[in-house]
């Protein structure tokens, strides 16, 4: 369907994509995957025709069409569902000169035609694809200048996927989305009839979706059957092939130099030291996988808080006079683990802002602690980032009066030391920038962190190493995304924003998937019979409140021993230090003797076996319950 071949594009005077080939399978799935800046959105706009190659050639099939979204959201006075019906070029040009009078025999032409492309369903198509997306019977007739940028790009997508081109180019199609609405968009890339190239970064959808994975990385296109899944299984074997056969090129280029070296210099022997010369100087380096550094997010951990850090107590909160939410009661601990689900508009942000103390209670109660400090993220805070200015200069005016030493350290944990540093926001990668406002907001090392949509200009791997840092860090974590897997590793709370309240979720992701599935009128999935069978049987639910229950207390337990550990190995080798360098050893255990030394270490080696203990169990039991 698609044939790319050796595509070279410079941007800049650096070579993005270098001599690249691939042939793409007839109505195949590809997932154009990557880390920020390996060229991927410029791949797809030498594909649309947006851009033109330094070398190579784009090839499809004579007569085909190929759909992209512009950056630009459709705007005016037209409503999204009259923009989704124009897309069908074809379509609305058969309508209007049928309208023009055109002579008998044209006119059962234009009927004909009509009839062979469905025309008579296109109305009702194209209200379908508009509800998937968000927009109920009322919205789909206001005019586009009414809503917001994201919901124009949403209707552009609309209008897209209604045109049903013979290619189909998505470049983060999720990043405007909410949860129910990516699902959606799932359902419907997965019974699409023709081939899709797809950017993104997330990992389910990409598992969900594709059925192959395209690589870009290096300048190079490597092409890989299945999900993101089994991509990553292939490229650990491959990584380790390649670790392999660098170890075995070194060690013949050591060979190789070794005689060079050592018959060189004899008569009888210097032609073939020549020869073996010759064969070194041409033995081309095996690349070595890229692992970049950088991919650095390290949370400061709080101090302790004792427990409960906010309640609410049938509190209301909105705009002006206007409440979004009411009749809220929730609490919060300082190690609980909190995914806001729901519909973009349903109040998500406005209860995330009000636990952010941004916005204060209408009515009822709010009660905080009065030592709590909350780090809370938007993309309002990367757009605001100052182009002109660095990362040192953004940190340093956050941290007022802090020493030079410890706003470099605070920038170190997520990545930004050496150069990196004193580099131009403006020249920073959107996932950078990302990076930078997180070391923001945690500066202070924030009792909790407030997150919303931080995975959007994240790359696969960044975002799995967010995940990893969100587990390490001891304090309570609030997350809004639309990134099933974040939510899947990090939330073992699920918090439902919807009718004008929010309440507990009793289940799991993939249990609020199914229950959306199943009250989606839109969804593919339940027009197919499939979907939430059972999902909302009583003792279902009660079993799920149950094991989530359950499940939620294992975690804190587990979480609670692992730091108690951390703490006592810590302690114990401050001991060790003081017992055989006391020149080294801190003022506190300097003052002891080696009989107390060796009396305390022993008590902290009893209070790590117990630690041990409880954090196995703990693991144990929830290993179980989630098997």
């Amino acid at each position: 369907m698609l044939n790319i071949s050796n595509i070279t594009v410079r941007l800049g005077g650096r070579t993005i994509i270098d001599d690249a080939s691939v042939n793409l399978p007839p109505r195949g799935r590809i997932g154009l995957i990557g880390r920020n800046g390996a060229g991927k959105s410029t791949l797809v706009r030498v594909i649309a025709g947006m851009l033109e190659a330094d070398g190579g050639s784009v090839s499809m099939p004579r007569g085909s069409r190929l759909g992209y979204i512009a950056q630009e959201a459709p705007s005016g006075n037209a409503t999204p569902f009259e923009t989704v019906l124009a897309a069908d070029t074809e379509r609305a040009a058969l309508m209007t000169e049928s309208e023009s009078g055109a002579d008998p025999h044209r006119l059962a032409e234009i009927h004909e035609r009509l009839i062979a492309i469905e025309a008579h369903s296109a109305p009702s198509r194209a209200a379908r694809i508009l509800v998937g997306l968000g927009f109920d019977e009322e919205a789909q007739h206001r005019s586009l200048e009414s809503f917001s940028g994201g919901w124009r790009m949403r209707v552009a997508l609309a209008a897209l996927l209604f045109s049903q081109p013979d290619l189909l180019l998505l470049d983060e199609p999720s990043n405007h989305l909410d949860l129910e609405a990516v699902m959606w968009l799932e359902d419907f890339l997965r019974s699409y009839p023709a081939t899709i190239v797809l950017v993104s970064h997330e990992r389910d959808f990409l598992n969900n979706v594709v059925n192959h994975i395209l690589h870009l990385s290096g300048g190079k296109l490597t092409l890989y059957p299945g999900g993101y899944d089994a991509f990553e299984r292939q490229r650990a074997e491959r990584q380790l092939q390649i670790a392999s056969a660098r170890a075995k090129q070194q060690a013949q280029r050591d060979r190789l130099k070794d005689y060079v070296a050592r018959n060189s210099a004899r008569a009888s022997t210097a032609k073939q030291a020549q020869s073996r010369a010759k064969a070194l100087a041409k033995m081309q380096p095996i690349a070595e996988l890229i692992d970049d550094p950088s991919l650095s997010f390290d949370f400061p951990n709080p101090d302790e808080l004792r427990p409960p850090m906010i309640t609410l107590d049938l509190a209301s909160v909105g705009y002006g006079e206007t409440p979004v939410l009411r009749r809220l009661n929730l609490r919060l601990d300082p190690d609980d683990r909190i995914a806001l689900l729901g519909r973009n508009g349903n109040g998500k942000t406005t209860l995330a802002r009000l636990l952010a103390a941004q916005l204060a209670p209408m009515e009822g109660e709010m009660n905080v602690s009065p030592r709590m400090r909350v780090g809370y993220f938007t993309q309002y805070q990367v757009e605001e980032l100052s182009a002109s200015e660095t990362p040192l200069q953004h940190m340093t005016m956050a941290m007022t009066g802090a020493n030079p030493g410890a706003v470099r350290g605070q920038l170190g944990r997520f990545g930004f030391s050496g150069p990196k540093a004193t580099t131009e926001v403006g020249k920073l990668s959107g996932g950078e920038r990302a990076r930078l406002a997180l070391a923001l907001i945690t500066r202070d090392a924030p009792h909790m962190l407030i997150l919303d949509e931080p995975t959007n200009h994240l790359d696969v791997d960044s975002r799995e190493a967010l995940v990893q840092a969100l587990n390490a860090y001891t304090g309570a974590v609030l997350i809004i995304s639309h990134d099933r897997h974040m939510l899947e590793m990090t939330a073992d709370r699920l918090v439902l924003v919807d009718e004008g309240t929010a309440r507990e979720f009793d289940g799991s992701v993939d249990d609020y998937i199914a229950f959306v599935l199943a009250k989606d009128p839109a969804s593919p999935r339940k027009e197919n019979g499939e979907g939430a069978r059972g999902v909302n049987k009583k003792d279902q639910r009660k079993a799920a409140a149950e094991a989530r229950e359950k499940g939620q207390d294992l975690r804190k337990r587990a979480r609670r021993a692992e730091a108690a550990l951390e703490e006592l190995t810590t302690q114990r080798g401050a001991i060790d230090r003081a017992m055989f360098d006391p020149a080294s050893a801190e003022p506190a255990l300097a003052k002891l003797t080696m009989t107390e030394l060796m009396k305390r270490r022993a008590e902290i080696e009893s209070q790590i076996e117990v630690a041990e203990v409880a954090w196995l169990e703990a693991s144990e039991a929830l290993e179980a319950i989630t098997a």
